[in-house]
């Protein structure tokens, strides 16, 4: 009866009270802490990503603003006359135009994001181009075909090394005359509502000036900027068991050429070979075939003109 008291008496908490627990209760306040704290981590993070979309905007604008370009305009305001405007968001360094590629004309920009300027119009057919920069680098070109029947029509081209003059009229045409730079003129009597005339290039640069006369005197000027070079210059000599080849240039030869019996062909490049100044006279030997040797030659200058040789060589 004792020992079953003592075992009785293992348990002794008084009744009514609640036994202690060493966990505590992760009820509404642990919760309510962790959606502060995302809400935190959420909150920052939306405006690290509002920050970086709006500098990458930034950086993308102000790139766009770097990479425009100048805006060309070109309006017809009168028969004879063009209207050339050029418009920027930066300040502008250079503007050129030219017809047909003979010759630049700028026109001064001193900084400023807007010119305007009148072009006159040459009659005939001819092509306007338009060279627009900013302070950047940054270019645009535009080009335009304008053709303007007048009274007289002059047209300037090149034709192998010499030059070529082709006039019309609507009437007939009484005479031309020709200069270069500020030397006497040349003229020429036409009688009639054409003409062609064909004349020799002086060396170097150098202005042409035409002027055409009809009947009822109305007149056509047109000036051009021509660079004048010369065709090299080629011989071939044979001394009984070599065909010799000659060539020489003021500016060097670059390039020969030679075929024999029109099978065989041969190139010389002498520009990836030799200085410019041992390029100007030439000198080149290649032995001659049993029989007939059917030769043709053709040399090359700095200015890629041309002179060609044939004849034919026995053994």
């Amino acid at each position: 009866m004792k020992r079953l008291n003592q075992i009785l008496s293992i348990d002794n908490t008084p009744k009514g009270k609640p036994k202690k627990n060493k966990t505590r209760n992760s009820g509404p306040i642990e919760v309510s802490s962790i959606l502060k704290f995302f809400s935190i981590v959420i909150l920052v993070f939306g405006i690290f990503m509002i920050g970086s979309g709006s500098y990458s905007m930034y950086k993308q604008a102000n790139k766009e603003s770097t990479n425009s370009k100048p805006v060309i305009y070109v309006e017809q305001t009168a028969e004879k006359q063009v209207l050339l405007k050029v418009t920027h968001d930066k300040a502008l360094s250079k503007i050129t135009y030219d017809w047909n590629q003979e010759g630049a004309t700028e026109i001064p920009c001193n900084g400023k994001k807007e010119i305007e300027t009148s072009i006159e119009l040459p009659t005939g057919t001819n092509t306007l181009t338009v060279h627009a920069s900013d302070i950047n680098g940054q270019e645009i070109e535009y080009e335009k075909v304008y053709t303007l029947e007048g009274e007289i029509t002059i047209d300037i081209e090149p034709e192998g090394s010499n030059l070529k003059i082709t006039a019309s009229g609507k009437n007939k045409l009484q005479y031309m005359t020709y200069r270069w730079d500020d030397e006497e003129e040349s003229k020429v009597d036409i009688n009639d509502t054409d003409i062609e005339q064909t004349i020799e290039i002086p060396k170097g640069q150098h202005v042409l000036t035409v002027i055409v006369v009809d009947v009822n005197n109305k007149t056509e000027t047109k000036e051009q900027e021509v660079y004048g070079v010369t065709k090299p210059k080629l011989d071939v000599t044979t001394d009984g068991s070599d065909f010799i080849i000659h060539a020489s240039d003021e500016q060097g030869i670059t390039k020969v050429e030679f075929i024999i019996n029109e099978t065989e062909k041969y190139r010389l490049d002498l520009k990836a070979e030799l200085a410019p100044e041992d390029r100007k006279e030439f000198e080149y030997k290649y032995p001659l075939h049993d029989g007939e040797n059917k030769l043709e030659v053709t040399v090359y200058n700095e200015n890629d003109l041309t002179e060609t040789f044939r004849a034919m060589f026995n053994k």
